[in-house]
């Protein structure tokens, strides 16, 4: 029989002998030093990760009916960089139509924005860019006209809630869609306070110091396409739009969705399908491989240079709906565990010390009710954690304004 001897060392696994055993006696063969590099782990930056570059990344619709056309300018960053996103903000951006009418837009925290455009849905346009001395482009594209939203659905399965999204074109002249949505949820903080320390002392809160229930919102980050190519007729039927687990805080008291529709062309679809697929749909060996984005706009400076995005010419659509907890499995509640509201007292008789002075006046826990004894006297407080007890460290204790109560 025989044994192998290793050392680790920086993780490398490195050989140094062989024992092998003959008749009881030991007798060593040693072989030259060999790391085993299945046991070694070294750090390899490709040059694509490392790379310089910063390319203009642009976002956003022409909106060719009354609502706002609002467009995000960024530059690409390098997975080694520890920024996340770097904000152009200093451009001069303007639509553009074929014949040479030209559409400036303002600078609006960070973005650039135009209100009602109301563009002629016969003529072309693009999206014209100077920034830092170079000048960019999208190509003329036709106004697509978006139809209404038939219907938000929603289905409770076993993996949550499912929303999906409705629509149809009797022209035929849609055919292929692109959504995104505005959540908004009304909560509450896990446990409710009616106490508060005001000048060292606790007392009743004020109306205006009920901090129970709030309110939050989130923009859609995935891609939601769809298309009818394949269809006789241009109908989209329960096309999934989010899913929405059962233990999520978004269902907590009422929950809503405003939906936001846009027609493609057949360039633009295939812009975003391909993103989809490089963005959300890799990680096994079954996934479609990562490919170059193609979009539709261009480097007038340096015809060159990469630049990512599609801008498409489209009116958007909307629908919002609201789903209340009562219409909801019983069984589905948000995990509360880790949220104690525990007795402090002033006397403790364990430790004979002021519990709510330590822990309450002075140590920052959140009273919620008081503790009495048989008779009615206040003997202490019971209390919990600011994170427990405010709901305005997840949200905003005032309503949006389009809230249904």
């Amino acid at each position: 029989m025989f044994g192998l001897y290793f050392k680790r060392e920086n993780n490398c696994a490195t050989l140094l002998g062989v024992l092998m055993i003959v008749k009881n006696s030991y007798i060593w063969y040693f072989m030259t030093t060999a790391t085993m590099m299945a046991g070694c782990r070294k750090p390899y930056a490709p040059p694509a990760v490392l790379a310089p570059a910063s390319y203009l990344v642009v976002e956003g619709v022409i909106d060719s009916g009354s609502d706002s056309t609002l467009i995000t300018l960024s530059r690409t960053v390098n997975i080694a960089n520890k920024t996340s996103l770097l904000i152009d903000s200093a451009a001069e951006v303007a639509v553009e139509r074929e014949d040479g009418a030209s559409y400036p837009l303002s600078k609006f925290k960070g973005r650039y924005l135009v209100i009602g455009l109301n563009l002629d849905k016969a003529k072309k346009y693009r999206l014209h860019i100077k920034t830092g001395g170079d000048e960019y482009a999208s190509d003329y594209e036709p106004v697509k006209l978006t139809p209404p939203i038939d219907s938000i659905s929603y289905k409770i399965t076993g993996a949550g809630l499912q929303i999906n999204s409705n629509t149809h074109d009797v022209t035929n002249n849609a055919r292929y869609y692109r959504w995104e949505y505005e959540e908004a949820w009304k909560f509450h903080a896990a446990v409710n306070s009616g106490l508060i320390v005001k000048n060292g002392k606790v007392t009743f809160r004020d109306a205006n110091e009920m901090y129970y229930y709030c309110y939050a919102g989130d923009r859609s980050s995935n891609i939601v396409l769809a298309s009818s190519e394949k269809l006789l007729q241009d109908v989209i039927s329960q096309n999934p739009v989010t899913l929405i687990p059962p233990n999520s805080g978004k269902l907590e008291i009422k929950y809503s969705i405003r939906l936001k529709q846009y027609a493609l062309t057949k360039g633009a679809y295939a812009f975003w399908e391909n993103l989809q697929k490089n963005t959300e749909q890799l990680g096994s060996i079954f996934d479609a491989q990562p490919s170059q984005l193609v979009g539709n706009i261009h480097s007038i400076s340096n015809p060159a240079e990469p630049v990512i995005g599609y801008v498409s010419v489209t009116n958007m659509q909307s629908r919002r709906i609201f789903i209340s907890k009562n219409v909801l499995p019983d069984e589905w509640n948000i995990d509360l565990t880790g949220c104690e509201n525990n007795a402090y007292l002033f006397a403790n008789p364990n430790t004979r010390q002021d519990d709510v002075a330590l822990f309450i006046l002075k140590g920052g826990l959140i009273p919620t009710l008081s503790v009495l004894d048989s008779l009615g006297q206040v003997i202490g407080y019971r209390a919990s954690t600011v994170e427990c007890t405010d709901c305005r460290v997840r949200g905003n204790v005032n309503a949006p304004g389009f809230w249904q109560n």
